[in-house]
Order: structure tokens, then C-alpha cells, then sequence
């Protein structure tokens, strides 16, 4: 007789739990009328994390994604006039994505909308609650054999 799976249940959990993020994110960008899709928005957060503008297999290995998929993605964004294509300075030949000023508003919207989104989701919890699942969530983030409150996000 096999032992029933007692880790089914929170597996479901969470997956229920993503999706809710998800849609409550969905949702606060929407009202924000950015026309920004939530793979354009993981871009942008990506491209701002760079000190210099990155390559576009930069961003394709960063995201996890198939380099096509950035183009994609530059390419709609180019045209919302949120990134440019800038040649490289030591390489013409090498073409990189930066942040415009359109793209830099938009992040700073991207950011409330977020944040508006974490309040709406985190709002049945008490302080305690919260504190909790911080240290609960690092521990997941973080994985076996790191420091506890170390994130590595």
C-alpha cells in the first residue's frame, strides 16, 4: 500500500495561488491602459536591472526564453516606444535594448500596479501572518542549503 501524496493538496495550493496573483495582476494593469502584456512587462523589469543596456541574448538567457521570443517582444515595445535599439559602442555589429523615457514611466506604472496588486492579495493577512510567509516564501525561493532570509531574488 502506498502512502497517500500529503503534498498534492499545497501543490494545488499554490498552483491556485499563482493564477490568482496572475489575474489580480492582470487586472491592476489593465486599469492602468499601459497596453502592455505581462510578458512585455517581465522585459522591462529585466532591462532595468542592467547597468548597461544588454543584448538581446542577454535578456533571452536572463528571461529563459528562446532569443526569437525577445525579438518579439523588443519589437512590440519599439513600437509602444518604450525600448530603442542602440548600436553598441566597442561593436556596431552587436545592436542593444535600452530603457526610453516612455519605457522608464511606464515601469514606474508597472510598479504601482504591482504593488496595488501584492495589497489586494496580501490584505486578509495580519502583520504576524505576513511576517510568516516571508520567511516561508524565502525558504521556497531560496531552496536547501542557504541561509535562512537570504533572498536570491
Amino acid at each position: 500500500m502506498t502512502a497517500p501524496d500529503s503534498d498534492g493538496p499545497l501543490a494545488e495550493q499554490l498552483l491556485r495561488l499563482t493564477r490568482r496573483v496572475h489575474r489580480i495582476q492582470k487586472r491592476h494593469l489593465e486599469h492602468r491602459d499601459l497596453g502592455i502584456t505581462p510578458a512585455q512587462s517581465r522585459l522591462l523589469r529585466t532591462l532595468a536591472h542592467y547597468g548597461s543596456p544588454p543584448r538581446m541574448a542577454d535578456l533571452a538567457e536572463r528571461l529563459e526564453v528562446v532569443p526569437r521570443a525577445v525579438t518579439t517582444l523588443v519589437d512590440g515595445l519599439e513600437t509602444a516606444g518604450k525600448v530603442r535599439r542602440v548600436p553598441d559602442p566597442a561593436n556596431r555589429r552587436v545592436i542593444r535594448i535600452e530603457l526610453t523615457d516612455d519605457g522608464r514611466a511606464a515601469l514606474r506604472e508597472l510598479h504601482g500596479a504591482r504593488r496595488s496588486a501584492a495589497e489586494e492579495i496580501l490584505a486578509p493577512l495580519t502583520d504576524e501572518q505576513r511576517a510568516v510567509l516571508g520567511g516561508l516564501l524565502d525558504a521556497l525561493i531560496d531552496g536547501p542549503g542557504t541561509a535562512p532570509g537570504r533572498s536570491g531574488a
